[in-house]
Protein backbone atom coordinates (compact mmCIF):
# COMPACT_ATOMS: atom_id res chain seq x y z
CA UNK A 1 0.00 0.00 0.00
CA UNK A 2 1.55 3.32 -1.10
CA UNK A 3 1.73 6.14 1.45
CA UNK A 4 -1.01 9.20 1.74
CA UNK A 5 1.78 11.33 2.52
CA UNK A 6 5.42 12.36 2.18
CA UNK A 7 5.61 14.46 5.32
CA UNK A 8 3.06 16.38 8.14
CA UNK A 9 5.17 19.22 6.76
CA UNK A 10 4.00 19.14 3.26
CA UNK A 11 0.87 18.06 4.03
CA UNK A 12 0.85 21.73 6.43
CA UNK A 13 2.24 23.69 4.04
CA UNK A 14 0.47 22.63 0.83
CA UNK A 15 -2.48 20.01 1.58
CA UNK A 16 -0.57 17.17 0.00
CA UNK A 17 -2.40 13.97 0.84
CA UNK A 18 -2.07 11.60 -2.22
CA UNK A 19 -5.94 9.67 -2.85
CA UNK A 20 -5.18 5.69 -1.86
CA UNK A 21 -5.40 3.70 -5.15
CA UNK A 22 -8.43 1.65 -4.02
CA UNK A 23 -10.52 5.22 -4.45
CA UNK A 24 -8.83 5.32 -7.36
CA UNK A 25 -10.09 3.04 -9.17
CA UNK A 26 -13.57 3.69 -7.95
CA UNK A 27 -13.46 6.96 -9.72
CA UNK A 28 -12.47 6.13 -12.42
CA UNK A 29 -15.04 3.32 -12.67
CA UNK A 30 -17.57 6.18 -12.17
CA UNK A 31 -16.13 7.56 -15.78
CA UNK A 32 -14.85 4.09 -17.39
CA UNK A 33 -16.04 4.81 -20.99
CA UNK A 34 -13.90 8.11 -21.22
CA UNK A 35 -11.39 6.20 -19.40
CA UNK A 36 -10.97 3.63 -22.37
CA UNK A 37 -11.92 6.02 -24.92
CA UNK A 38 -7.95 7.07 -26.44
CA UNK A 39 -8.13 10.68 -27.67
CA UNK A 40 -10.30 11.45 -23.91
CA UNK A 41 -8.90 14.02 -22.07
CA UNK A 42 -8.55 14.25 -18.19
CA UNK A 43 -6.74 16.88 -16.62
CA UNK A 44 -5.30 16.20 -12.84
CA UNK A 45 -4.84 19.88 -11.43
CA UNK A 46 -3.67 18.55 -8.33
CA UNK A 47 -1.81 15.46 -9.95
CA UNK A 48 0.81 14.98 -7.24
CA UNK A 49 3.22 11.97 -8.43
CA UNK A 50 0.45 10.63 -10.44
CA UNK A 51 -2.32 8.45 -8.78
CA UNK A 52 -4.98 9.43 -11.17
CA UNK A 53 -3.13 9.83 -14.19
CA UNK A 54 -1.52 6.30 -13.77
CA UNK A 55 -4.62 4.58 -13.68
CA UNK A 56 -6.34 6.16 -16.26
CA UNK A 57 -3.01 5.70 -18.63
CA UNK A 58 -3.00 2.25 -17.83
CA UNK A 59 -7.00 1.67 -18.91
CA UNK A 60 -5.44 3.58 -21.96
CA UNK A 61 -3.12 1.52 -23.17
CA UNK A 62 -5.06 -1.89 -22.86
CA UNK A 63 -7.45 0.07 -25.47
CA UNK A 64 -4.31 0.86 -27.71
CA UNK A 65 -3.22 -2.38 -27.52
CA UNK A 66 -6.14 -4.11 -28.15
CA UNK A 67 -7.04 -2.10 -31.35
CA UNK A 68 -3.25 -1.67 -32.76
CA UNK A 69 -1.21 -4.55 -31.08
CA UNK A 70 -0.61 -6.05 -35.13
CA UNK A 71 1.24 -3.04 -36.49
CA UNK A 72 3.65 -1.33 -34.40
CA UNK A 73 3.37 1.95 -36.66
CA UNK A 74 -0.26 2.19 -35.59
CA UNK A 75 0.86 1.26 -31.90
CA UNK A 76 3.32 4.15 -31.74
CA UNK A 77 0.82 6.42 -32.95
CA UNK A 78 -2.13 5.92 -30.94
CA UNK A 79 -0.20 5.34 -27.64
CA UNK A 80 1.54 8.83 -28.20
CA UNK A 81 -2.13 9.73 -29.06
CA UNK A 82 -3.10 8.70 -25.71
CA UNK A 83 -0.32 10.46 -23.37
CA UNK A 84 -0.76 13.49 -25.33
CA UNK A 85 -4.37 13.33 -23.81
CA UNK A 86 -3.57 13.47 -20.05
CA UNK A 87 -2.85 16.45 -18.00
CA UNK A 88 -1.38 17.28 -15.09
CA UNK A 89 -0.47 20.06 -12.90
CA UNK A 90 1.26 19.86 -9.34
CA UNK A 91 2.90 22.84 -7.35
CA UNK A 92 6.16 21.01 -5.95
CA UNK A 93 8.48 20.25 -8.77
CA UNK A 94 9.55 16.55 -7.30
CA UNK A 95 6.06 15.48 -7.97
CA UNK A 96 5.69 17.01 -11.13
CA UNK A 97 9.49 14.99 -11.90
CA UNK A 98 8.23 11.47 -10.42
CA UNK A 99 5.13 11.97 -12.10
CA UNK A 100 6.58 12.57 -15.61
CA UNK A 101 8.82 9.68 -14.90
CA UNK A 102 6.37 7.33 -13.36
CA UNK A 103 3.40 8.31 -16.80
CA UNK A 104 6.42 7.14 -18.92
CA UNK A 105 7.71 3.88 -17.23
CA UNK A 106 4.13 2.57 -17.46
CA UNK A 107 4.42 3.87 -21.26
CA UNK A 108 7.45 2.26 -21.85
CA UNK A 109 6.68 -1.22 -20.43
CA UNK A 110 3.95 -1.29 -22.86
CA UNK A 111 5.81 -0.01 -25.67
CA UNK A 112 8.27 -2.96 -25.01
CA UNK A 113 6.51 -5.69 -24.64
CA UNK A 114 3.65 -5.12 -27.91
CA UNK A 115 6.62 -3.22 -30.40
CA UNK A 116 9.34 -5.71 -29.27
CA UNK A 117 12.38 -5.25 -32.31
CA UNK A 118 10.58 -2.40 -33.63
CA UNK A 119 11.00 -0.34 -30.33
CA UNK A 120 13.08 2.69 -31.39
CA UNK A 121 14.91 6.02 -29.46
CA UNK A 122 13.05 8.55 -31.74
CA UNK A 123 9.38 7.33 -30.57
CA UNK A 124 10.85 7.07 -26.92
CA UNK A 125 11.80 10.79 -27.06
CA UNK A 126 8.77 11.77 -28.42
CA UNK A 127 7.17 10.47 -25.38
CA UNK A 128 9.28 11.98 -23.17
CA UNK A 129 8.67 15.08 -25.05
CA UNK A 130 4.78 14.53 -25.12
CA UNK A 131 5.02 14.42 -20.93
CA UNK A 132 7.34 17.05 -20.12
CA UNK A 133 4.58 19.35 -22.07
CA UNK A 134 1.55 17.58 -20.39
CA UNK A 135 2.56 17.36 -16.75
CA UNK A 136 4.02 20.89 -15.37
CA UNK A 137 4.89 22.72 -12.43
CA UNK A 138 2.43 25.39 -11.52
CA UNK A 139 -0.23 26.26 -9.35
CA UNK A 140 -3.82 25.20 -11.00
CA UNK A 141 -5.76 27.97 -8.89
CA UNK A 142 -3.69 30.84 -9.99
CA UNK A 143 -2.81 29.04 -13.27
CA UNK A 144 0.42 30.09 -13.64
CA UNK A 145 3.97 28.46 -13.02
CA UNK A 146 5.76 28.28 -10.25
CA UNK A 147 9.47 28.27 -9.11
CA UNK A 148 11.49 25.39 -7.17
CA UNK A 149 9.86 27.13 -4.00
CA UNK A 150 7.15 26.93 -5.04
CA UNK A 151 6.38 30.83 -5.47
CA UNK A 152 4.21 31.62 -8.26
CA UNK A 153 6.42 33.61 -11.20
CA UNK A 154 4.90 35.45 -14.16
CA UNK A 155 4.94 32.77 -16.86
CA UNK A 156 1.28 31.03 -17.37
CA UNK A 157 0.64 27.40 -17.42
CA UNK A 158 0.84 26.39 -21.06
CA UNK A 159 -0.51 23.46 -22.38
CA UNK A 160 -0.75 21.51 -26.11
CA UNK A 161 -3.20 19.35 -27.49
CA UNK A 162 -1.77 16.86 -29.85
CA UNK A 163 -3.77 15.36 -32.70
CA UNK A 164 -2.69 13.16 -35.75
CA UNK A 165 -5.47 14.90 -38.30
CA UNK A 166 -4.40 13.54 -41.61
CA UNK A 167 -4.54 9.83 -40.26
CA UNK A 168 -0.26 9.61 -41.27
CA UNK A 169 2.86 10.08 -39.57
CA UNK A 170 2.29 13.86 -39.34
CA UNK A 171 1.50 14.80 -35.58
CA UNK A 172 -0.12 17.92 -34.97
CA UNK A 173 0.68 20.53 -31.94
CA UNK A 174 -0.96 23.44 -30.46
CA UNK A 175 -0.37 25.33 -27.56
CA UNK A 176 -2.72 27.20 -25.68
CA UNK A 177 -2.85 28.77 -22.19
CA UNK A 178 -4.30 26.92 -19.29
CA UNK A 179 -6.45 30.02 -17.78
CA UNK A 180 -8.39 30.39 -21.04
CA UNK A 181 -9.15 26.19 -21.13
CA UNK A 182 -11.00 26.20 -17.93
CA UNK A 183 -14.63 27.60 -18.83
CA UNK A 184 -17.65 26.78 -16.72
CA UNK A 185 -20.39 28.15 -18.69
CA UNK A 186 -20.48 25.47 -21.79
CA UNK A 187 -19.43 21.46 -21.77
CA UNK A 188 -17.74 20.07 -23.91
CA UNK A 189 -17.95 16.07 -24.12
CA UNK A 190 -14.94 13.89 -24.05
CA UNK A 191 -12.84 16.29 -21.55
CA UNK A 192 -12.65 15.56 -17.54
CA UNK A 193 -11.01 18.12 -14.66
CA UNK A 194 -10.50 15.92 -11.41
CA UNK A 195 -10.74 17.74 -9.13
CA UNK A 196 -12.05 15.78 -5.81
CA UNK A 197 -14.00 14.03 -7.72
CA UNK A 198 -16.25 16.31 -9.28
CA UNK A 199 -16.19 17.27 -13.16
CA UNK A 200 -15.59 20.71 -13.95
CA UNK A 201 -15.57 21.81 -17.75
CA UNK A 202 -13.16 22.42 -20.67
CA UNK A 203 -13.69 25.21 -23.13
CA UNK A 204 -11.13 26.33 -25.81
CA UNK A 205 -8.40 28.86 -24.52
CA UNK A 206 -6.06 31.51 -25.74
CA UNK A 207 -4.12 29.67 -28.75
CA UNK A 208 -0.45 30.43 -28.69
CA UNK A 209 1.47 28.64 -31.62
CA UNK A 210 1.31 25.32 -33.55
CA UNK A 211 3.36 22.77 -35.42
CA UNK A 212 3.70 19.72 -37.37
CA UNK A 213 5.81 17.58 -37.61
CA UNK A 214 6.52 13.78 -37.89
CA UNK A 215 5.56 11.99 -34.31
CA UNK A 216 9.27 10.90 -34.58
CA UNK A 217 10.60 14.08 -34.45
CA UNK A 218 9.07 15.64 -31.55
CA UNK A 219 11.06 17.95 -29.39
CA UNK A 220 14.25 17.95 -31.76
CA UNK A 221 13.53 21.70 -32.02
CA UNK A 222 13.71 22.75 -28.45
Amino acid sequence: MKKQIKSRKRVANHGEVFTAEREVRAMCDLVEQETVRIDSRFLEPACGDGNFLAEILTRKLAMVKKKYKKSSYDYERYSLLAIGSMYGVDIQKDNTLICQERLYGIWEKEYKAVCKKDCNDQTRRAARFIFSKNIVCGNALSMRCVDDNTSEIERPIVFSEWTFPFNDAMMHRKDYTFDGLVNNDESEDGQQILMGGSNAVVGEGEFLKEYIYHYKRLGEDE
